[in-house]
Formats: structure tokens, C-alpha cells, sequence
């Protein structure tokens, strides 16, 4: 267990693989980070947090659902002023009423709203001389008052939705009902009413401090969802921080260590991933049970480490979640474009998502950099340091990408004599046609679509018929500049290497002196391949490369087929200068990790290729491969200023080759209407609202009219609603050109087990 990862790889030269570094003597904490403290949980409340299952791209990490669609509620400002309208509305009514403004003989007959009470009560009962009838007809008339008040504050509680207000402002307010106790305390107690309401009053003082209680006691029958039947308790989880999983395989001890280690600070988050890493292993082969637990026993929190032996990176400066295996890249926006339930939810990108690959595009300071490459590459280096994930970068000389040099293993300045490793321009293939396909991939591949057969197969066809017999010859692929010289008909160059193969002798010679044969034929034909690979193998045989592409064992070599192990390594290419050899390095190092996570055998290791800048790398074979790698367990993010750096007729296939794509603000309508074609169209609901006006020919109702546009200063006019379904763009290339503020993308997510999402708006700021 202790050498998980560090084992060499079937294929590759001595020294392709950085030394790995063996675990820590000792246990202890992970290393200091080199950025301030921040507000991170320990690693047992960071266990402790829930993880529910969502939708892909959803942050998981203490997530809550949201509802399906959006509640029909009324903003509160609207809500407070309709029922204070509504109050003063039936204020005044009642005034009117009490105050007989409302009477007259040329509108109403007297006292017209008490004549259902005159012709309910006797006249005997107003006769002043019966004291008692007066008595009850005061009564009855104060009862009818009550009546006709109740009527109108339910009617004008209707209007103004004052059962709305109590439910959101009153309810929560009740408990502060306490705060009045003693209202009553100075008035008399003489009169039975006044007692009956003291006694309503303590009645409702005691549920007050009930609920308040239950509240800050969280009693259960008071946090019971209003309204809603009584739901059982979901069963208590396991504590992922007392290691269940161990216990219940008979490792109590180890997990006692562990566990002491997480209470401790010791034991952080890349350690519980990398060790729960180790123990998946263990569960596919048992056999290897015995060396987990003495490995666990004997360095604790560094047990089955990375072989570089570090624990954690030197900064972080997203936010993730190595439970989940998520990183954070920012926040659903509030938008009506989102679907309600994805709103406000975090975003975030995890393997499952990148096996699908990812297509990034947009202007220079859009934040791809920043927001998008830097977070993915910190999570796939946690990753790595957790056994879990093997990544390379490809980035710009200069600033060293997006991320520094202490996050990664080994790191491959092109074109810098200080570079520890070599680039090995073969990706560690013994096979010369499957090196030749590479080769010719990276010099011509851009130029594919303008070459005879539409493809590279005759310039792979061509290198193989001379890197064959070289490496027959000499037991190693020729160096750029002797390559350089073979493909130029040099007469010396071709000599030697005919002479060399007569005198080897043998059925092998004789078949590599027909290759041989081959290619000086082709080269006497005017439409030669050889002079087109002659002239950009060019690029790469300058002096500032003589120590990047060394084959005779001059230097240290980095295979890509060194992805087996979980290293991170950073490819910088030498851009000042010397763009087009740029160019042609990122393309060889594509074609050769596609090759080579192809062709792994253990695919448990997830594997990612990340280019910060894409710019003339995508290949018709590239975009071929890179809808394989999903299958592949392997993944690459592409990110690019412009779709017009991606030939035209491969700008649609490759939308359609990835499952994730990403458009940031500042994208120009073409590239946007590219990223339409590739969302589609929906179905949505629109509402058409045309106003007609009225015309009456009644006296009175023109009267009214023309009174409601002395007040309003318009006509009086009908609505007519008309409600239909349209399809229409999800995100239109107008939209994607303009409304997508700064500091935000638009971005759809697919996983490689066939979910997706629709394209959302999100904050990357945030």
C-alpha cells in the first residue's frame, strides 16, 4: 500500500517518471498554507456536513433543495400597502355610515343600512317607556353594529389580504406578545368583563411563553412543519469521522487512530480522501488488507501517501470539497433565465462532469484564467495528492498559468536549459506508426483539412517510413534535428542511414530499406509531404530547443504515458517568440495524452489535460479522440479567446464533441450564435396583452369614462390576454453577446453518465 502510484509504467524509458518521494517518518499535520487563515471547518464538522444527492453541477456540500417553481407570493411592500388601503378603505366606510353621509332623499332613504334591524326588533322595544325593551334594543343594536363592522373588515380583509399579513409578519412576531404583559395590571376589576378578559389575557400569555420556549428548546411538536402530517425522523447516519467502515471490517483499532487523528488537527481533508482512496482498493482486492492496516498503524494521517510525500498544496484559493471530489466555481444567478430550482444553488465541477470535457471561451480578462483553469487545476491536484486523479497542465512561459510551481510534481519549461526534464517527443512509444501518428498530428494536424486525403495519414505515413529505420538502426526515434534532416532529402543524412541497414543484413533490414525505398520515391514527386513536415519541424529545431527534445539519453525524459501514476505536472511553452513551435507542442501533447489514456490498462486514476490557452490546437483527430475519453475515465478542458482559433468546419463538432461548454461575457455574436445552435430551442409560455378601448353610449357610463381619463390621463381601455407556447432559443446570440454581465458565464454541464443541465447564468464572483 505504501507504493500505491509510484510503480513504473509498462513502456516507458528510465528516468520518464519523477522520483517519487517515500511517506513521512513521521505522522504529524499537513503542511502551513502560504495564504492567510480562513474560515474552513475542522475535517470532523467538515465530515459532519450533509452531502444530499443533486443535480449534476450542484454544490453538494451543505445544499438544500429548492422548490420546483417559484411561489406565488406577493412582494411585502405591495402586501403592507394593499392592507393598509384596504383598512383605511373600510375606516372610511364605517365613518360614513356612523356619520350619515350616506343618507339623503335624493340618494337613500334615512337610516337605509339599520332597516333590517328595525324589521327584525319590535317598535315596542324603542318606546321609552319600557325600560327594559330599550334595554335590549340597545343591545341588539350594539350586536347589529358588530355585525355590519365584522362584515366589512372580512370583506375589506379580503381586499387587502390581511390573513396574508398575519401568516408572514404576524406569526413570527407572536412571541413578543410578552413584551406587554401588564397592560391590564392598573385598570379595575369590578366588572365581570373586564376579569373574563384579564383571564384571556394570561391564557394567551402562557402560549406565549410556550412557544417561545419550544423555539429555543426546539421541541419537536412546535418545530412540526404547520399544516403538514408528523414525519419520522430520518435514521441517524454513521459519524464519517469515527471511520464506520473500518470498524465494521474488524480494524476498531485503526479506526480509533484515525478517528483520534481527525479530533486532533492531524488527519486533513487530502489525508481522509487519499486514505479512504486506499481502503476502496482494499474492498476490490482483499488480498492487500494486511498491508493497509500496517501501513495506517505505523504513520497514522500519512499512511499510503503520494509519492512525492507532501499532504496538501502550498495555497488554495477555491473552495472544495474532497468528499465529493467537488470544486467551487461560483453561483446560480437570480436570473429568470435559470430554472427556479437551480437559483441561488453554488456550481461546481467535479470529475464525473470533466470526463466529458469542457470548451471555455471567451475575451482576454473574461476570468478563464482566474476563475475557471486555476479552480480546476488546484482540485485536480488535491485529487492527485489524494491517489485519485493524475493531471497535466499545458500554460503560457512567464507567469507559470494559473497555478504556482509548488502545486505540482514536476514542471517542463520548453526551451529553458534549466528545465530538470525533457519532453519526450515520441510520448514513449516503441511502435513508430503510432509515434509517426503523433508527430504528424502536431505538424500538420491544423492543416489537415488542406492536405491530399483531407487527413494527416500521409504525413503519418511519411515519418514512419524514416523514424522506422532509425530506430532499427540506432535502437532509438532520430532527434528533432536529424529528423529535420530525413525529411529534407538530405543526401548524407539518407546515405548514412541506407548503409547502415545493408550492413545490418536480414529479412527486418530488407523490409526497413523498402521503407526507406518508399520515401525516396514519394520525395521525388512535386506534391511531396515530406517538404511541409520539413518546413515545421523547422520550428522546433532552433537553438533555444536543443535541450527540450533530447532522445540519445542526454537528459532526464517526461513521458505522458507517465499518466498511470498520480503525478501533476505543468507543461510551459515557450510562447515569447516562438508561437508557432508553441502551437505544435500543445497539439503533440494532446495527441499524445489522448494516445495514452487510450491505452491505459488502469483506468481507476481519473486523468486531466488542461490548456489555458487552446489557440490553434484542435484537430479534426483531436476532436475524433477527445468524444472517446469519456470512456477513458479522462477528461480535457479547452480553454480559448475565440472559436476562431478552431478551424471552421470544426467549431460545431467540437461544441458537439464535449459535454460541458462555457461561454463568459464579452462573446462575440458569431461565437455566440455557435453556442445557440449547440443549446437548442425549448418550449416556453408567452403572454400577449393588447389593449382595446371601450366606447359606450350611455350617458352615465361616459360620464365615468371620461371622469377616469380626467384622473388618469389615458383612455379607458379592456385588456385581451392571449397565452401560447413558442420555442425559442435557450440562449440566443445576441443574449450571449450582451446580457451576460461582467464576471459571469453561461454554462451547461453534461456527466459522463448521460444527466445534464440546461445552460445556466452564473456568478463566478461569488
Amino acid at each position: 500500500m505504501e507504493s500505491e502510484g509510484a510503480f513504473d509504467v509498462r513502456g516507458t524509458h528510465p528516468g520518464s517518471v519523477p522520483r517519487p518521494a517515500g511517506p513521512p517518518n513521521l505522522p504529524g499535520a499537513p503542511p502551513v498554507p502560504g495564504h492567510a487563515p480562513t474560515a474552513r471547518p475542522s475535517v470532523a464538522d467538515w465530515l459532519r456536513m450533509p452531502r444530499p444527492a443533486a443535480a449534476p453541477g450542484i454544490w453538494r456540500l451543505g445544499h438544500r433543495d429548492r422548490p420546483e417553481e417559484e411561489s406565488d407570493q406577493v412582494p411585502g411592500r405591495q402586501l403592507l400597502s394593499g392592507a393598509l388601503i384596504a383598512f383605511l378603505a373600510g375606516w372610511l366606510l364605517w365613518s360614513l355610515l356612523t356619520h350619515r353621509y350616506l343618507e339623503g332623499w335624493w340618494i337613500f332613504i334615512d337610516n337605509w343600512w339599520t332597516l333590517p334591524l328595525r324589521w327584525a326588533l319590535p317598535d315596542s322595544w324603542r318606546n321609552q317607556d319600557n325600560p327594559e325593551g330599550l334595554e335590549l334594543f340597545t343591545a341588539f343594536t350594539y350586536l347589529y353594529y358588530g355585525l355590519l363592522l365584522g362584515l366589512i373588515s372580512v370583506g375589506m380583509g379580503r381586499a387587502g389580504n390581511w390573513a396574508d399579513v398575519w401568516k408572514r409578519y404576524g406569526v413570527p412576531l407572536w412571541p413578543l406578545f410578552i413584551l406587554i404583559q401588564g397592560v391590564w395590571r392598573d385598570q379595575p376589576r369590578t366588572t365581570e368583563w373586564l376579569q373574563w378578559a384579564s383571564g384571556v389575557y394570561y391564557v394567551l400569555f402562557a402560549l406565549a411563553i410556550v412557544a417561545v420556549v419550544g423555539r429555543v428548546g426546539t421541541w419537536p411538536v412546535l418545530q412540526r412543519p404547520r399544516g403538514g402530517p408528523e414525519q419520522a425522523p430520518p435514521p441517524p447516519e454513521a459519524d464519517p469521522g469515527e471511520w464506520p467502515e473500518l470498524r465494521s471490517a474488524g480494524l476498531s483499532d485503526i479506526a480509533h487512530q484515525l478517528t483520534e487523528a481527525t479530533r486532533a488537527g492531524a488527519l486533513g481533508d487530502v489525508d481522509y480522501a487519499r486514505i479512504r482512496r486506499a481502503w476502496q482498493g482494499v474492498q476490490a482486492r482483499p488480498d492487500l488488507l494486511a498491508s493497509f492496516a500496517e501501513t495506517v498503524r505505523r504513520h497514522g494521517a500519512g499512511a499510503c501517501a503520494h509519492p512525492s510525500g507532501l499532504r496538501d498544496l502550498p495555497v488554495r484559493t477555491a473552495v472544495h470539497d474532497l468528499a465529493s471530489g467537488q470544486v467551487r466555481i461560483g453561483t446560480a444567478a437570480d436570473d429568470p433565465r435559470n430554472p427556479y430550482p437551480r437559483r441561488t444553488t453554488g456550481l461546481a465541477l467535479d470529475p464525473s462532469l470533466l470526463g466529458t470535457s469542457l470548451v471555455a471561451v471567451g475575451p482576454s480578462g473574461a476570468g478563464k484564467s482566474v476563475r475557471l483553469v486555476r479552480p480546476v487545476v488546484e482540485s485536480m491536484c488535491l485529487l492527485a495528492l489524494a491517489n485519485r486523479a493524475a493531471v497535466v497542465m499545458v500554460a503560457g512561459q512567464g507567469g507559470g498559468g494559473p497555478a504556482g510551481d509548488g502545486a505540482f510534481d514536476l514542471v517542463i519549461s520548453v526551451g529553458r536549459p534549466e528545465s530538470t526534464h525533457d519532453l519526450d517527443l515520441y510520448g514513449g512509444a516503441d511502435d513508430p506508426d503510432e509515434a509517426a501518428r503523433t508527430i504528424a498530428e502536431a505538424l500538420v494536424g491544423d492543416l489537415a483539412a488542406t492536405l491530399p486525403g483531407g487527413d494527416s495519414g500521409r504525413a503519418a505515413t511519411a515519418l514512419a517510413q524514416l523514424i522506422g529505420p532509425y530506430r532499427y538502426v540506432h535502437g532509438r526515434f532520430p532527434a528533432v534535428p536529424e529528423l529535420r534532416e530525413l525529411l529534407g532529402g538530405a543526401p548524407a543524412a539518407t546515405a548514412g542511414l541506407r548503409a547502415a541497414l545493408e550492413e545490418k543484413g536480414g529479412p527486418a533490414a530488407a523490409a526497413q530499406l523498402r521503407e526507406l525505398d518508399a520515401r525516396e520515391r514519394q520525395s521525388a514527386r512535386a506534391d511531396d509531404i515530406g517538404v511541409l513536415l520539413a518546413e515545421r519541424i523547422a520550428f522546433l529545431d532552433r537553438p533555444a530547443f536543443a535541450h527540450s527534445f533530447r532522445t540519445d539519453g542526454g537528459g532526464r525524459q517526461f513521458s505522458l504515458r507517465a499518466i498511470e501514476h498520480p503525478l501533476r505536472v505543468r507543461i510551459d511553452l515557450p510562447e515569447r517568440g516562438h508561437a508557432e513551435a508553441s502551437r505544435i507542442v500543445a497539439r503533440l501533447v494532446l495527441a499524445q495524452f489522448t494516445e495514452a489514456v487510450l491505452g491505459r490498462a488502469d483506468r481507476s486514476l481519473f486523468a486531466a489535460l488542461i490548456l489555458d490557452d487552446a489557440t490553434h490546437t484542435v484537430t479534426a483527430d483531436s476532436v475524433r479522440a477527445i468524444q472517446r475519453l469519456r470512456s477513458a475515465n479522462a477528461g480535457v478542458l479547452l480553454a480559448l479567446r475565440t472559436l476562431e482559433d478552431v478551424p471552421e468546419q470544426l467549431r460545431g463538432p467540437l461544441l458537439g464533441a464535449v459535454g460541458c461548454r462555457m461561454a463568459f461575457a464579452g462573446l462575440a455574436p458569431w461565437d455566440g450564435n455557435r453556442f445557440a445552435e449547440a443549446w437548442g430551442t425549448e418550449w416556453v409560455q408567452t403572454r400577449d396583452v393588447t389593449n382595446r378601448q371601450i366606447v359606450s353610449d350611455e350617458p352615465l357610463t361616459k360620464a365615468m369614462h371620461l371622469m377616469r381619463r380626467l384622473v388618469t390621463g389615458r383612455a379607458v381601455t379592456a385588456e385581451a390576454v392571449t397565452v401560447r407556447e413558442v420555442e425559442r432559443a435557450r440562449w440566443s446570440a445576441s443574449d450571449l453577446a450582451h446580457q451576460v454581465p461582467a464576471g459571469h458565464a453561461v454554462l451547461s454541464l453534461t456527466t459522463v453518465r448521460g444527466e445534464h443541465t440546461p445552460p445556466l447564468l452564473v456568478d463566478l464572483r461569488t
